[in-house]
């Protein structure tokens, strides 16, 4: 009888141990199912009212073009893991921001060419006001799903100062305390605009207010028809492995 007993209580102690294990064995599988990559790069996409149809289309062009660059996909390759996982979603009011290229992994040519054609196909929509922080709040939420990446980099591009939702300092301080660092693409339109009267240089406001972490940098694009050039240049400086020290901010 006292054996049985014995025995009784062992099954039971075995059981309790098992299913206090089982969470953390649950956690470490799904910790373990984060593909690594050499960087998780979130791309942001202004298509406030201030950028006309145009304007947008230099835009989608210029990242579609800059995933077929051949500098882009070498460099690439050249990381220690040889694949990054990039997303791209557009942006305008605070709560507005679509997804158009969920997480994809980019480790090779086919790969790289498949998301530009990917952004080829995705639908143009314009919205009203421009939302940085919204845009910070949104990428902020999508890291860590699928991939796991030595460096976190949010790029958002944009032509104008934000003016929908909470102060740009309050998002972007809680980016950072998460590891992210904010690097920023300003469109410089050197023709006048009314709205943009007492506002600040938008390179000084991307380079003062947006961007932020370690080796953050601004690229200045001066007008959409250097967008291309601009966006080439910025997402590979972004991938480099062991980047040199560049400027705080280039001009294309």
């Amino acid at each position: 009888m006292q054996i049985e007993i014995l025995g009784r209580r062992t099954s039971r102690r075995v059981m309790l141990g098992g299913m206090l294990a089982a969470p953390s064995l649950l956690t470490g599988r799904a910790a373990r199912a984060q593909e690594p990559v050499d960087i998780e790069l979130v791309l942001a996409v202004d298509v406030s009212r201030s950028v006309d149809e145009v304007e947008q289309e230099l835009q989608f062009k210029g990242y579609a073009a800059a995933f077929r660059d051949p500098r882009l996909i070498e460099g690439i390759a050249g990381g220690p893991l040889g694949q990054i996982a990039v997303t791209l979603f557009t942006w305008s009011d605070w709560h507005i921001q679509e997804l158009l290229v969920p997480w994809t992994r980019i480790d090779g040519r086919a790969a790289a060419h498949g998301l530009a054609d990917a952004l080829d196909a995705a639908p143009r929509r314009t919205w009203l006001y421009t939302s940085i922080s919204g845009a910070m709040d949104y990428a902020a939420g999508l890291f860590g799903r699928g991939y796991e990446g030595t460096r976190k980099v949010v790029d958002i591009s944009g032509d104008g100062v934000s003016n929908s939702g909470r102060p740009v300092a309050e998002a972007r301080a809680e980016a950072l305390a998460k590891g992210i660092v904010m690097n920023g693409l300003a469109v410089i339109d050197r023709s006048p605009q009314p709205w943009a009267a007492g506002m600040p240089p938008l390179d000084d406001y991307y380079r003062d207010e947006v961007i932020g972490g370690p080796g953050s940098f601004l690229m200045v694009a001066e007008g959409f028809g250097s967008f291309e050039s601009a966006v080439k240049r910025k997402i590979i400086r972004e991938i480099a492995t062991a980047p040199p020290p560049g400027p705080l901010v280039e001009r294309a």
